[in-house]
């Protein structure tokens, strides 16, 4: 049988999408599928898209013509194509022109608009979800979000986001870093952005610095809220840390007493896989996919709930017991989850029912 090659494409991508695109395509160049990725310079840079033996070519994240051609051009020898989100999934429907190419299409989180963009999102998901051959959907509500916009076939595909790798003693070296030797610690990550809620939890901070003693909060992230919320830390007088993007952001998390999500809306947060399979303990929104994703492994409170969520930061710092048995039930919960071996073998599955001759699917 000849090489299947696959094209994975990507427009700005998530942390998470990128992250994923990486492994799926490391494991599939292992398992012999030529693999390229299509995406921003900038995120090969980032993920290092080459490194995995893909080929890598640069598409900016647009659809004007010139971008729409360069896709096309990758695309000519392709068995399938692969989009990561309903924006890249719409421009490589341009750039196929019709051919016929199946198009497997991975939803891995919703778009996060109100008001008008709002219409355009939900044309650019229907656009998506009709001309993808198979819609594979992180979460649940990702797959019923993609039948209800028309996909032909919608299923369920949980990706796995990589273990974090720990060096040796890590844990004392970062609290000492943060100025939390002889105080709780609490660690947030994700972007700075409004759907990751962190104004309730400068709220929530706001009330539990009344505890002795008062924890830290270290907020891991970049993003445009951050002039906003550093004028509230400083002018609140919050014991609350932002420090930005880091690349040792699993040793920081590693070092916490607790780790907090407070989005309005998450798919399968890397924050919240990162925590449970560190042993740290979480305090999340009860939104989108994290219920199924944590099971009974974390403390889960309402969205925009500041007083919900610093009674449970509170509750567990003052419970070391509890904070224990958290640790022991997330490293039992992220032993169920899949591993990149299995999401790579899903994944590969699908292409070879897409792509296998139609006579040996009679047989």
């Amino acid at each position: 049988m000849s090489q299947l090659r696959t094209v994975q494409v990507l427009g700005g991508g998530s942390a998470g999408s990128s992250a994923h695109v990486s492994s799926l395509a490391a494991g599939l160049v292992a398992r012999g599928v030529h693999v390229t990725v299509c995406a921003p310079a900038e995120l090969d840079h980032a993920y290092d898209y080459s490194g995995t033996g893909a080929r890598f070519a640069p598409v900016p994240r647009r659809s004007d013509p010139v971008s729409v051609a360069a896709l096309r051009a990758a695309c000519l020898t392709a068995d399938v194509v692969h989009a990561h989100g309903p924006h890249a999934a719409v421009r490589a429907a341009l750039a196929l022109g019709g051919r016929r190419v199946p198009l497997v299409v991975t939803w891995h989180a919703r778009a996060h608009v109100e008001g008008a963009r709002s219409r355009l999102i939900r044309l650019m998901e229907r656009r998506a979800a009709r001309a993808a051959a198979v819609v594979l959907g992180t979460t649940s509500d990702l797959v019923d979000r993609a039948r209800r916009r028309g996909a032909r076939d919608a299923r369920l595909a949980p990706v796995s986001a990589p273990v974090p790798q720990l060096p040796a003693a890590h844990e004392g070296k970062a609290r000492a870093e943060l100025g939390a030797v002889e105080r709780p610690l609490i660690i947030a990550c994700g972007s700075l952005v409004p759907h990751h809620g962190y104004g309730t939890l400068l709220d929530a901070a706001r009330l539990w610095r009344e505890l002795d003693p008062a924890p830290l909060l270290v907020v891991v992230g970049e993003g445009r809220e951050r002039a906003a919320l550093q004028r509230r830390i400083r002018n609140e007088d919050l014991p609350v840390r932002l420090v930005g993007s880091r690349d040792d952001r699993a040793e920081l998390l590693a070092a916490a007493d607790l780790a907090v999500l407070s989005s309005s809306w998450e798919a399968r947060s890397v924050a919240a896989q990162e925590a449970l399979r560190l042993g740290v303990p979480l305090v999340a929104t009860a939104v989108g996919g994290v219920p199924e994703l944590v099971g009974d492994a974390a403390e889960l409170v309402p969205y925009g709930n500041a007083e919900a969520l610093a009674r449970a930061v509170a509750r567990l710092l003052g419970d070391p017991r509890r904070r224990g048995e958290m640790s022991a039930a997330g490293l039992a919960q992220a032993a169920s989850w899949p591993t990149e071996d299995d999401t790579i073998a899903q994944v590969l599955s699908v292409y070879d029912e897409l792509t296998q001759p139609l006579a040996a699917r009679a047989r």
